[in-house]
Order: C-alpha cells, then structure tokens, then sequence
C-alpha cells in the first residue's frame, strides 16, 4: 500500500471535521514515510507557528514510528535519551503526531496536528489517522 494524495487528503479531511466538531482551528500534516510533506490544511484563524509545530510531529512520529508523547518518555529529563529532542532540527515530544501504517502494519507516513490544546490536537490526530483504518 502506498500513500497517495487522495489517502492523504482524506486524512486530513477526517482532521478538519472533528476539529470542527470540537471548535478549534489546527493546522495538519501528513508526511510520507520518509517523512516529507505529502498534504496540509491550515484552518482558517489557525496560529502561524502551529505550522511548523504541526509538520515537526509528522516528522517526529515517522522517525522514531511512534506517537509523538511516546517520544517524551525516553527524552524526558531523567530517561535515558534525554535531549533526543534536540535532534533530527527539532522533535516534538507531546501529543499530535501519529504514525499511518497499511492493515499490514507497514509504515505509510504521520499525520501531526497543532493549534489547539494538547488533548484536542491528539483526537484530532486519532480522528486523521482512523480515516485510513487500523493504525
């Protein structure tokens, strides 16, 4: 299975309405699983910096395959690879980015969300990335 625009931008279009349905404005990202940009959506009155934020959690979850607050138990300052964020310009270490895989269990690319609280980015993520079945 690969990663087409249309998987992607329907990944994202599940993004964009649950965020609707909770009343936040987000930017989201897919990444391929080289972790290059694939699609994005910035909502209308989405902060500027929620860009980058959003695109670094796509990057950050298909580098190290896994959700991005998985990330911050191995970083976190008293873990063995604190400081990991630091690497690859830039991690991002809490909730919004997830790892798209095939119903095979193949690496397809990440989704990351950011412009709203924590919590409503990480739904808004599960909700991008169920569009495109088991994760």
């Amino acid at each position: 299975m690969t990663l087409t625009l249309d998987l992607a931008e329907k990944s994202l279009r599940s993004g964009r309405e649950h965020a609707a349905t909770l009343g936040v404005a987000v930017c989201l990202v897919v990444c391929d699983a080289a972790g290059h940009l694939k699609a994005f959506a910035r909502m209308d009155r989405t902060w500027l910096g929620a860009i980058d934020v959003a695109l670094r959690k796509a990057k950050t979850s298909v580098l190290f395959e896994a959700e991005t607050q998985l990330i911050w138990e191995v970083s976190r300052p008293d873990a063995q690879a604190h400081g990991l964020e630091s690497s690859n310009d830039g991690l991002i270490t809490f909730a919004g980015g997830i790892p798209l895989r095939s119903t095979d269990g193949e690496l397809l690319g990440a989704v990351g969300v950011s412009g709203g609280q924590v919590a409503q980015d990480y739904a808004i993520a599960q909700a991008a990335a169920s569009a495109l079945g088991p994760t």
